[in-house]
């Protein structure tokens, strides 16, 4: 693999984005569907940060852009709510639903996952190739080990957040809703999309009208996965 070349420009470090998220796990209410996500996401990018400190990802410096880039875009989105902006489709479902009763966390936290890996992934990936200078082929390796500590999580995820013994599961209705959604089959679209982003980026309104129906798809995807659901 050709790795990204060195630009003179530092990427911010992991730490940046783990000091807000900390912060905002200390802060927001527990049973908040962001707070949910959030700490969800927050073990991640302290996994994330664990493996580029101990050598595991090919091009540490890669790997850290491609993560800040990428947990900028959900505090972005965060931003934008807390300032009276419109976030993006995809993160809209979590932020107005993220109190309701009927909502319950494993939910919070797929649809998090979703609109994260759904929408926000591909465009960090160009975001990355822009700031390293690089091709989103450089990027794969980086890409798949992140995708790789995100699917590990996620089966724990599930265990921990889903309510009830094992044996009522197959008849609670959130296994059928939640059934639907695979983390897998939503990193290799990413990959696609981030693919198709990066060929047109000499395309802007090309770019935008694609960018804007994935965030609108996403959106979609993340309403159904937060349907309120009887106790």
């Amino acid at each position: 693999m050709a790795h990204c070349e060195q630009v003179p420009a530092a990427v911010r470090t992991v730490d940046t984005v783990l000091s807000r998220m900390r912060a905002l796990d200390t802060t927001l209410p527990a049973r908040d569907g962001v707070a949910v996500f959030n700490r969800v996401y927050l073990t991640v990018t302290e996994a994330v940060d664990r493996h580029i400190d101990t050598g595991r990802f090919p091009d540490p410096r890669a790997a850290t852009a491609l993560d800040v880039r990428f947990a900028e875009r959900y505090l972005a989105a965060l931003d934008a709510l807390e300032d009276g902006h419109r976030p993006p489709a995809c993160w809209r479902p979590l932020f107005e639903f993220r109190r309701h009763p009927g909502v319950r966390p494993l939910q919070f936290a797929l649809a998090g996952i979703n609109a994260h890996i759904g929408h926000d992934l591909a465009l960090a990936v160009v975001d990355t190739c822009r700031t390293l200078g690089c091709e989103p082929v450089d990027l794969e390796d980086e890409f798949d080990r992140v995708g790789d500590l995100l699917v590990s999580l996620e089966e724990r995820i599930r265990d921990e957040l889903m309510p009830g013994p094992d044996l009522l599961r197959i008849a609670d209705p959130l296994t059928h809703l939640l059934g639907s959604w695979c983390l897998e089959r939503a990193r290799d679209a990413a990959w696609a999309a981030a693919r198709a982003l990066w060929a047109l980026r000499r395309l802007p309104d090309i770019a935008g009208e694609f960018t804007e129906r994935l965030d609108a798809a996403v959106g979609f995807a993340g309403r159904m996965l937060l349907t309120p659901l009887p106790d």
